[in-house]
């Protein structure tokens, strides 16, 4: 504070915006760390890190070529933050009516379920990022009701089909 620099952590998060940290290094790094992660786990071209962090390389640096994917990222990200949060407060407010014994698995897969769901279309209609071609619940309501009934059509037929002899 003596040579007059005072930094607020909002100075700090502005200056890496400026710099590209959020719209390149750490979509970067995700990328990377996943195929890497993939390939190293799977064992799909042997056991050669040198080759795997590679492709890992490649396909990061490849990735952030257009600002697509960090446009993508920008978006999805704080509507993922939200999600986290819903989690937490399900968490607490379940946590007070429920006991110990109690099955939560499938309660949990639903409001993942939700929760993703409403990621998704939150990102996706911010639409920047798709060249301002975005969609949302609201123009999407026939189409989403028509994916439904071919779902289900799909399932009464696989369903109804009985071995043949």
């Amino acid at each position: 504070m003596a040579n007059g620099f005072v930094f607020s952590i909002g100075d700090i998060l502005n200056r890496w915006s400026d710099i590209g940290v959020f719209a390149y290094v750490l979509p970067f790094l995700i990328i990377f760390a996943l195929v890497y992660g993939v390939l190293d786990k799977t064992k799909l071209l042997g056991e050669n890190k040198g080759v795997n962090s590679v492709i890992g390389l490649s396909f990061g640096l490849l990735a952030l070529q257009f600002d697509i994917v960090s446009g993508f990222y920008a978006s999805i990200f704080p509507y993922a933050g939200m999600a986290l949060a819903v989690f937490l407060v399900a968490l607490i407010l379940m946590g007070l009516v429920m006991g110990e014994k109690d099955n939560l698995k499938w309660i949990w897969f639903i409001i993942g379920l939700v929760a993703f769901l409403f990621v998704l279309f939150g990102a996706l209609g911010d639409t920047y990022w798709l060249g301002g071609v975005g969609y949302s619940l609201a123009d999407m309501g026939p189409s989403l009701f028509a994916l439904l009934i071919i779902v289900g059509l799909m399932y009464f037929v696989i369903a109804s089909g009985g071995k043949k002899q």
